[in-house]
């Protein structure tokens, strides 16, 4: 297939503002769970990025809590970290002044006295540094304590604004099903107001994801198609060659569809089907986004499908099964596979199915989009061409690449050049963010971070939202809770799933699109 590559000119980027004027106020922020990966992988590293963007407060400090007595050496680590995961050379002018900001606090999770000594530490910080009261806490823990760390703040009158405002950003998984959901809900909301609670998922602060509403806003050209009219069916892929790397005990509890399908996924459907918002504020587009969750029916589960992998080769490299990964359960019924057809019964998408998958140990890494338009109401070409090289005319497709190769192609026929007839061919036209912006070492949290710290809650979780995507699908995990797998694993670590997948699509006379990434 030939492609046709797309830029962006010099003179483009140049008119693109570049104003300061998203710089929060001076404030505090606490990280729950410093200790942990995340905080040394993603929050300390995209905290420098916006050091080194001037978009962090003069008056500004971190202060890493856990369980752990790491004192001093908690900041050294966390400036090798941002080296490291950040993609920052060692001897960055930045580095020290940046590092001065931090500090830590152990503590233990479920004393409320160690509370009331966390306060004191946050007011003796805020006075020697002039900064206020603004703060904002992270809690970048296991699940299991996000009520009482939410409870004993609200204790310590940490929770309501004083001379500056509060706010509480929460990980996912938000439950691990609409009651346990609503129980969380309600636990914080109890001590922060909704307009405080930032549930983050990191998917939507990836660039790629917020391009999905400029592509189909900011451009004249496809929205009036954007429709069930001309849109023939939708695929959304989340494939990863990874397995569980180490963390069985965690995946037990979860799966592939509590780890991505129920949110992560969810949140790219949303963006490509909701209806135009009025504004790109928080309100408005939340709106929008649960409109198109409240219009899915029920998921019968014949449109369900779960699978595990077993032993296989991945890259050119032998796996083991997810059954015999590193503290996992030997006869685990676990998915690692998780498949979804639904509809969205609303005026825009009625009719039109959309597709869900993601699973691990898959052929390659690769989270696209996959819009299919309707064949052309009359193929005449198909009749002139008696030896085209096309065996037939494709239909266009719209492929929205989150990651990796990150960009946009669309595919159309184009008349083959030096053959008598009018024979036709597919050809891309494809838009590479690399090569048009330049590589970016953003992680994705820069943005969230950021829009937290200013009170700017368009790309974070709604409780609304959240409890009517887990009704959705905790009727589909009782499903399969109650009748357990009967032939697991059922597809080979290295392949595209297992062939039930492949079921839920025949049923339509569609197929998985398989040749996934700008270099398939």
């Amino acid at each position: 297939m030939a492609t046709v590559q797309m830029s962006v000119s010099p003179e483009d980027l140049s008119q693109v503002p570049r104003g300061n004027e998203r710089i929060p106020e001076a404030g505090i922020l606490v990280i729950f769970g410093a200790s942990g990966d995340l905080t040394r992988r993603k929050l300390l590293p995209a905290l420098f990025h916006l050091e080194q963007a001037g978009l962090l407060p003069e008056r500004f400090a971190i202060v890493g809590v856990a369980r752990r007595p790491l004192g001093e050496e908690f900041a050294a680590t966390m400036r090798t970290s941002i080296v490291e995961f950040g993609s920052v050379e060692a001897g960055d002018s930045r580095l020290d002044g940046f590092v001065e900001r931090i500090s830590y606090f152990p503590l233990k999770f479920d004393n409320p006295a160690d509370y009331t000594d966390l306060k004191a530490e946050l007011e003796r910080i805020a006075q020697k540094k002039s900064i206020g009261g603004r703060r904002m806490f992270y809690l970048a823990t296991a699940p299991e304590f996000f009520a009482g760390i939410i409870e004993n703040l609200g204790a310590q009158g940490m929770a309501q604004p004083g001379q500056g405002r509060v706010a509480v950003v929460i990980e996912k998984p938000f439950g691990h099903d609409l009651a346990s959901a609503r129980a969380l809900n309600y636990q914080v909301n109890a001590v922060f107001d909704e307009s405080q609670v930032f549930r983050i998922d990191h998917y939507l602060g990836k660039e790629t994801v917020q391009n999905i509403l400029v592509f189909r806003f900011a451009n004249g050209i496809f929205e009036p198609i954007w429709n069930r009219n001309y849109i023939d069916h939708v695929q959304i892929t989340m494939a990863e060659t990874l397995g569980v790397e180490g963390r069985g005990p965690f995946y037990e509890k979860a799966g592939a569809l509590r780890d991505v399908v129920q949110n992560h996924m969810m949140e790219l459907l949303s963006l490509v089907a909701l209806e135009p918002p009025s504004s790109f504020e928080a309100e408005s587009v939340r709106r929008e986004k649960l409109k198109v969750w409240r219009a899915i029916p029920s998921i019968p589960i014949l449109n369900a499908v779960r699978g595990q992998y077993g032993p296989g080769l991945v890259n050119g490299e032998r796996v083991v099964g997810y059954r015999d990964e590193a503290r996992v359960n030997p006869e685990s019924g676990t998915e690692t596979y998780a498949a979804v057809k639904l509809q969205i019964e609303n005026w825009r998408w009625a009719g039109v199915p959309f597709y869900l998958r993601a699973g691990k140990r898959l052929r390659k890494r690769a989270t696209e989009i996959n819009i299919q338009f309707k064949q052309p109401p009359l193929l005449i070409f198909d009749r002139l061409a008696t030896s085209s090289p096309c065996q037939q005319i494709q239909p266009n497709l719209l492929t929205l690449r989150i990651q990796p190769d990150e960009g946009i192609a669309l595919r159309f026929g184009a008349k083959v050049p030096t053959t008598p007839e009018m024979a036709v061919c597919p050809v891309n036209m494809d838009f590479d963010y690399e090569e048009a912006f330049g590589k970016s070492s953003a992680n994705g949290y820069e943005r969230l971070l950021l829009d937290a710290m200013l009170g700017d809650q368009t790309l974070f979780a709604h409780r609304d939202g959240v409890e009517t995507t887990w009704a959705l699908y905790t009727p589909i995990l009782k499903a399969w809770a109650a009748k357990p797998p009967e032939v697991f694993p059922n597809y080979l670590a290295g392949s595209w799933g297992p062939e039930c997948s492949d079921h839920l699509l025949e049923r339509a006379q569609h197929e998985w699109r398989n040749n996934l990434g700008r270099k398939a």
